[in-house]
């Protein structure tokens, strides 16, 4: 028994994925399921390497980030946080690459029948009953750009009192799926991923800012040369393409 245990600690000790570099990735929750594929994609490819994916809304993460949290990388549903990045010095201007795009849909449950004619003559606060969920209009991107579309098209002042701000697309999304919100506003993206959900409408482009995903080392990612080759795959690799396209983002042209 003793010598098992000496052998097996020998293995441990041993052991690629306790000697395996870490490359941390804080990625808009958006990006969940395309980041987790990749980052399981390229662990196959390179067994010393783990990637370890933090997930949430874009606003938070640049905020720890600020506050020096640990991040190698970081993949942001707008360019707004990645700017600020740059303002408190954790990420350089010359590491920002815009890599994808996406679209802002309105989404209900799948059984429900409302018709939506997205178009500033449409009456669409008398259209549905109940609440509008969608991301913090002041910090969440998803939020930003709702509320850029909801003005635009003069449909924001007559919802007041029943627009619920969730923290992210994906709680967006859950509220949606549970009926606890008749309407939301989500990516295309995220609204794809669900059974439970159906899209109601897209917002006209015209609306609103480019829906642009930018990626960027951090200034401690610059430094760690897993991170830069595991960015450069991202940025990349026709698989890591194809897993994007899969989820339906669209590739930005450089």
């Amino acid at each position: 028994m003793d010598l098992f245990k000496v052998l097996l600690t020998g293995m441990l000790l041993t052991s690629p994925i306790l000697h395996a570099e870490k490359v941390k990735i804080y990625a808009a929750a958006s990006l969940t399921n395309a980041i987790t594929d990749i980052s399981r994609l390229y662990e196959q490819q390179h067994r010393d390497i783990q990637i370890v994916p933090v997930f949430a809304a874009s606003s938070v993460l640049a905020k720890q980030i600020a506050a020096g949290a640990s991040s190698d990388l970081f993949f942001s549903a707008d360019l707004h946080w990645m700017n600020d990045l740059i303002k408190k010095q954790k990420i350089q201007i010359g590491q920002i690459r815009p890599l994808l795009l996406n679209e802002l849909v309105l989404i209900s449950p799948v059984q429900q029948k409302n018709h939506f004619k997205m178009s500033a003559n449409f009456n669409f606060a008398q259209a549905f009953q109940g609440y509008l969920c969608t991301g913090q209009m002041e910090s969440v991107p998803a939020g930003k750009y709702a509320q850029q579309s909801l003005t635009r098209l003069g449909w924001l002042n007559p919802l007041r009192g029943r627009i619920v701000g969730t923290d992210s697309v994906r709680s967006t999304l859950a509220f949606v799926e549970r009926g606890e919100c008749q309407v939301g506003i989500v990516y295309r993206t995220d609204a794809l991923m669900s059974k439970k959900v159906r899209i109601s409408g897209v917002f006209p482009a015209s609306t609103h800012r480019p829906i642009v995903y930018p990626i960027a080392l951090t200034r401690q990612g610059q430094k760690n040369q897993a991170a830069i080759q595991f960015s450069e795959f991202i940025q990349t690799s026709p698989r890591a393409r194809q897993i994007f396209q899969k989820y339906g983002f669209k590739l930005k042209v450089p």
